[in-house]
């Protein structure tokens, strides 16, 4: 019989606005059960460092320089995500792994490096508990883009779809696809922006955080010539092609001077219209917090010309299935299992990854 685990996946995403945390029991092989799913938000000062921080870096010399900054965060951060789980560890004593991914704050593949704001050593000392982190760094070594990861964990969740494709939608700061064959042979990508720049233009002309079901974007107009612009420009460099992004790959600046209605509708189309040309299924199933903008739904929906899914129609929670797969891959490394797959994140052969540690 295969060991089971429980194990407390953290996420924080790049939308940068809190904690995911989530509880599973699981062999990290071929099942799992949702134990515990909470979100718990990030207070006005780290936000407020994390995006200043974001702003400026934007280069391996820009990491560097901000070093001392960062590791000032990166332990306040960490020590969030302790007092959390220990909040949580009273009632599930019986949790005995850490999927940590921590807050990613720079992420380039062709210069192998992806940052994650997080001390798994701390978090290890103040939970008494072995914490698995720095999950991307393993993959970029041997290759990788050093994403996706979670498609392993996507792949079990087709276990009642046994005779047909389908293909997981995550919406995200940056959008994903996994996309699993009726043989359960998988592929996956970053497909472009999700809602990342949707978001940045609402943070900077309202007092708002994101564009709730996408009724500021419905209101406004599409300015069609600013969007051919961005989209030609888009389609036409080597950033299309790439395999994986972070949100900086993504600039805003060709719709400045639109008003706030007139820009998030062009900058809503301009996200549907690449994630659109990316989609290579039509059995969809979205997760992810972009799930929730209906606008931006219904207008891949309109190019694609097919429906897609919100995944609470297989009885999952959209907010939950990364903190759920970091969960998961730890087990996974836990066991020495593969989590990265050239199929998935371009690395040469079927890998772990994970830095263990159990510092108390």
């Amino acid at each position: 019989m295969n060991k089971r685990f429980l194990s407390l996946g953290l996420m924080s995403g790049t939308s940068m606005d809190g904690i995911d945390a989530s509880i599973i029991d699981s062999n990290g092989l071929d099942d799992f059960k949702v134990i515990y799913d909470q979100f718990y938000p990030y207070d006005k000062e780290i936000l407020s460092n994390l995006n200043f921080l974001r702003e400026k870096i934007n280069n391996l010399d820009d990491l560097n320089f901000f070093e001392t900054n960062l590791k000032d965060i990166e332990t306040k951060i960490t020590l969030i995500h302790a007092e959390l789980t220990n909040r949580i560890l009273k009632k599930h004593q019986e949790v005995t792994l850490i999927g940590f991914h921590g807050q990613t704050i720079y992420h380039d593949a062709d210069e192998r490096v992806s940052r994650q704001l997080g001390n798994g050593n701390l978090l290890s000392q103040l939970t008494k508990r072995t914490v698995v982190y720095n999950f991307r760094q393993n993959d970029l070594f041997n290759g990788g883009q050093g994403a996706p990861l979670t498609p392993i964990f996507h792949s079990i969740l087709k276990k009642q779809f046994k005779d047909e494709n389908i293909l997981f939608l995550n919406i995200g700061g940056i959008a994903n696809e996994t996309l699993i064959f009726k043989n359960d042979k998988f592929y996956a990508k970053d497909i472009g922006p999700g809602n990342c720049l949707i978001d940045k233009w609402i943070k900077i002309n309202t007092k708002q955080l994101f564009d709730e079901n996408g009724s500021i974007a419905k209101s406004g107009k599409i300015n069609q010539q600013i969007l051919n612009q961005g989209l030609d420009i888009f389609l036409n460099s080597s950033l299309s092609k790439k395999k994986s992004y972070d949100v900086k790959d993504f600039d805003l600046s060709f719709v400045r001077g639109l008003s706030l209605e007139d820009g998030a509708a062009t900058l809503t189309e301009f996200t549907a219209e690449i994630l659109s040309k990316n989609i290579s299924s039509n059995n969809i199933y979205v997760c992810g917090g972009g799930r929730k903008n209906k606008f931006l739904i219904e207008r891949i929906e309109n190019k694609i010309n097919t429906k897609i899914h919100q995944i609470e129609e297989l009885n999952l929670d959209g907010d939950f299935i990364e903190s759920q797969a970091f969960a998961f891959l730890a087990i996974r490394s836990k066991l020495n299992l593969p989590i990265s797959f050239p199929e998935t994140t371009g690395c040469k052969k079927n890998i772990s990854g994970g830095t263990i540690v159990s510092n108390y």
